[in-house]
Formats: C-alpha cells, structure tokens, sequence
C-alpha cells in the first residue's frame, strides 16, 4: 500500500533513527530529526531548526536536492483534513518569500493534526 500512495503522491512517516543515519551528514551539530514523510524517493524532514526537502532526481536518484527552510521563513500554512470520499489530507505551507504554497499530501495513516502540531510548535516560537 505504501508504494501505491507514493504513486498517487501521498507521503507515509518512516522510521527516524534510519532517516537520521541517513542523513546525517547535512545535519547542523546538536540539529535532531522530530519526525519524517516520505513520497517515493522523496523526502520532507522536521527538524528541531528547519524544514528539510529531499528532491531525489534522475533515474537512479543518485543525484539529490536539499532544501532547507527555516521555520522563520514560514509565513502560515493551512490543513485539508481527509472527508468521507477524499481519504487524503492536504499540507499547505506558506513560504514569506514565495507566492505559491508548497503541498504536500497525506494518506490517513499519517496524523495530519500531528504534522501541523510540529509546524506550530516550531513556527510559533
């Protein structure tokens, strides 16, 4: 089921002490992984300090985009909950230097209020 909701763009949560090994190396020191959704290949990852994008690119994916958003630079964002025939959620984040939001989509075994309460916690700081 996880790969069919990658394939419909839908982000699952995934292990952190895996994505913290991972990744490590783009870490700040004393920087610690809160939680992390994966789409496919991608990934977005909330840090205690900032956003982190993961764009795998090509077809072996070896080639790889890190965007880092600091929670500061988060102007507002909105929740779509899932309805009764729409079984995803949707994630909008509002970026002060951008127009357009950046979207992510979740599937309904991702808590969505648990997503935006990391973005609060963070943001509201």
């Amino acid at each position: 089921m996880a790969l069919f909701d990658g394939l419909m763009g839908n982000a699952s949560q995934v292990n952190l002490a895996e994505v913290q090994r991972e990744y490590a190396q783009i870490l700040a020191p004393q920087e610690k992984i809160e939680r992390a959704y994966k789409l496919i290949r991608d990934m977005f990852i909330f840090t205690d300090k900032r956003l982190i994008l993961v764009d795998k690119q090509g077809l072996t994916g070896k080639k790889t985009d890190y965007h880092s958003i600091p929670y500061k630079s988060i102007s507002h964002y909105s929740v779509e909950t899932a309805g009764h025939f729409d079984l995803d959620a949707e994630l909008c984040i509002y970026i002060s230097s951008s127009t357009l939001p950046l979207k992510k989509t979740f599937n309904k075994s991702v808590n969505i209020y648990e997503v935006q309460a990391v973005l609060s916690q963070y943001i509201l700081k």
